[in-house]
């Protein structure tokens, strides 16, 4: 297996820290300078299922839901204009609006919190599954 070895030189040009890396890989030696602004940046964090956040900045247009409506996967949560778009935006998960964050007219920056939903127990939601499919076997 190869190995990696790392080494750093700080170098300050015009109030950006850049950072040189040399990394050797299986005995090659690779070189790249990364922006302080990169070196700085939050680590990934896995975002919430049951959040709705804007992708982009825009405009709330509409609602198709309130608080304490039940949603299935899928369904329409609201509207949101972006970039002369009209985007609808639907419910990640099966559950219950527990939260709606922003009101119709406002306009928020990329990943602001629009809606929350609460999710139902996985054997509830299984059993309301099965209680909906025997109403629509039973209206056939």
């Amino acid at each position: 297996m190869s190995e990696k070895k790392k080494t750093a030189v700080a170098v300050e040009t015009d109030e950006t820290l850049i950072v040189a890396e040399s990394l050797e890989i299986g005995g090659s030696i690779y070189e790249t300078t990364l922006p302080a602004k990169y070196k700085n940046k939050q680590a990934y964090a896995p975002q919430n299922p049951n959040h709705v956040l804007a992708f982009m900045p825009g405009t709330v247009r509409k609602f198709f839901v309130a608080v304490g409506d039940s949603v299935s996967k899928g369904d329409k949560l609201l509207v949101l204009d972006a970039m002369k778009m009209n985007n609808e935006l639907l419910a990640p998960v099966d559950g219950v609006v527990e939260k709606i964050a922003v009101k119709v007219g406002e306009s928020v920056p990329k990943h602001t919190l629009l809606v929350a939903l609460k999710t139902a127990a996985a054997g509830k939601t299984g059993k309301e599954k099965q209680a909906k499919q025997a109403k629509k076997t039973a209206k056939k």
